[in-house]
């Protein structure tokens, strides 16, 4: 399980998005919203995860600890990246990097990841990304 997981690491860092589904089942459901707005149905973290690569020119996922228990595996990783790109719930490009620390929880079904969920230091990419706090409305 931990290979099927690195695996996705690795093509998400080589921004081998059409390589996803060896690793992610079609129907996965996505509880982590990246930016605030994706929807939460079975399939939507490959478009999450598009316009989140589209965003930041320079982006990687450091991978520092993968745990597994049962049909679970934990991943405490590292995102890198500068904001140079579009994406329609982030502010105009600021060219500014960050560093924040993720942990990313995956299960895994038949060699597939099918379903994840994440916490982020959001307030600390926001901050190194020179972003406002969205508004809630």
């Amino acid at each position: 399980m931990k290979q099927v997981v690195a695996g996705f690491f690795q093509a998400v860092n080589e921004r081998r998005l059409e390589d996803l589904p060896r690793y992610v089942a079609a129907d996965v459901v996505d509880h982590n919203k990246i930016i605030f707005g994706e929807p939460d149905e079975p399939g939507a973290a490959f478009e999450g995860f598009r316009q989140q690569l589209a965003a930041f020119g320079e982006f990687a996922i450091r991978v520092d600890a993968l745990v597994a228990e049962g049909d679970t595996v934990v991943a405490r990783v590292a995102a890198i990246g500068r904001h140079t790109g579009f994406h329609p719930r982030m502010p105009q490009p600021t060219g500014r990097s960050f560093e924040v620390e993720q942990m990313w929880w995956f299960t895994v079904a038949g060699e597939r990841i099918t379903e994840i969920r994440a916490v982020s230091d959001r307030l600390g990419m926001f901050v190194q990304a020179g972003w406002d706090w969205p508004e809630v409305a």
